[in-house]
């Protein structure tokens, strides 16, 4: 589907947590799965996408991350006691074993394999960028997180480390959740690890959040609880419809490569049925495209999900007008009562502001009668204006 020469994209946790966000998306969960270049498929398709970080942001990220490992990562050995398990043996030296192999596959298996030794081991341990696996809607994703800590008991716990500020201990709470639903997705694939071990080891719902501290480039930590962000994202990935299901319903022919024509392209794209609403522009790349023919079609979801669930079987904008208008709708219908008396009272409001311009504008200009009969050369002074005013 992404064309015969043209190598997979990766997906990653962030795309990942996205698409969770979104388990009614078909669209996404087929180009993701079939490692098509979203931002490339944008640009071909005449929508491009600001969406990504910028090339700064990742150098400094780097940078702060490589401050944060330096030494055998003994200052985020440091921070994962102290936040996350204070009571155990100070973390002095500390393994980190090496986790390099041939191919995701090979980095895959070599993980598990020191993650089984580390917790066998009862001491701490340190996973640099280890490699995960995580079965999506049929479809072996491979995950790549910051860090893993092996704790003394044998439990683990996941390391994500952002380059955005810990301003007085406290951080956006946007990108925070961010962080922790992309976490969410490496306990998942942790977990799957952990059932195929005996005993099964304990995977820690409690992060280590790693920032810089205030404005400086010291690292500070926070442990963050993510058991409802794994529950949601467990849930939304077991709802996603598995790809082979999306694939067969395709038209034969079905190609997303980028050197295929903008007509061919947009016919490909739109022939998988997409769910927009206003949080894909910073989730996917192709929200630009899915916004504007959601705009075309005057559907509801581009008003965000919580107005469609509140409006039921409405589904088009066209549709809402009507039944507040009374032209549709069946009257005992609570949505349709609803609309109707908000339009009623939409009403009632206009036509009060209406009255208030008119009375407005008559003032206005019975103001300005009397400016001009008062600069009349027989209305006196100015002096004497001024006072009568």
């Amino acid at each position: 589907m992404r064309g015969p020469d043209v190598p997979a994209k990766a997906l990653d946790a962030r795309a990942l947590a996205a698409l969770a966000a979104n388990p009614g998306c078909a669209r996404r969960a087929i180009l993701d799965g079939a490692g098509v270049d979203k931002a490339r498929l944008a640009s071909a398709l005449g929508a491009p996408s600001a969406f990504g970080q910028s090339q700064f942001a990742l150098t400094r990220g780097n940078a702060f991350e490589a401050k944060v490992k330096a030494d055998g990562g003994a200052e985020l050995l440091r921070l994962a006691h102290a936040r996350l398990d204070p009571g155990a043996a100070p973390p002095e030296g500390a393994a980190v074993p090496d986790l390099t192999a041939h191919g995701p596959e090979g980095r895959t298996a070599r993980t598990a394999l020191a993650l089984r030794e580390a917790a066998q081991a009862g001491g701490w341990t340190l996973l640099d960028h280890p490699m995960l696996a995580l079965d999506v809607a049929g479809s072996l994703t491979f995950l790549e997180p910051d860090a893993v800590v092996v704790h003394p008991d044998g439990s683990w716990s996941v390391v994500e480390i952002k380059s955005f500020p810990m301003l007085d201990g406290s951080a956006d709470p946007a990108k925070v959740g961010a962080a922790a639903r992309q976490a969410a997705v490496y306990v998942l694939a942790l977990e799957e690890v952990a059932a195929r071990l005996n005993p099964v080891p304990v995977v820690r719902h409690r992060i280590l959040l790693v920032c810089p501290k205030d404005f400086s480039n010291l690292p500070a930590a926070s442990a963050v609880d993510i058991r409802k962000q794994r529950a949601v994202t467990a849930r939304q990935l077991a709802r996603l419809t598995r790809i082979e299901e999306i694939a067969g319903s395709l038209p034969e022919g079905t190609c997303f490569a980028p050197d295929r024509s903008a007509e061919e392209l947009t016919a490909s794209v739109e022939a998988v049925p997409a769910t927009y609403a206003p949080e894909c522009l910073s989730a996917c790349e192709l929200a630009f495209h899915c916004r504007e023919r959601s705009r075309e079609e005057g559907a509801v979801t581009r008003l965000g999900r919580p107005l469609r669930a509140e409006l039921g079987g409405l589904t088009t904008v066209a549709d809402v007008l009507a039944a507040a208008h009374g032209e549709t709708g069946d009257p005992t219908d609570p949505t349709v009562t609803a609309l109707r008396r908000a339009a009623a009272l939409r009403a009632e409001a206009l036509r009060a502001v209406d009255g208030t311009a008119v009375r407005t504008e008559t003032l206005r200009a019975a103001a300005e009668g009397e400016v001009a009969e008062s600069t009349h050369p027989a209305a006196g002074t100015s002096a004497e204006v001024g006072v009568c005013r």
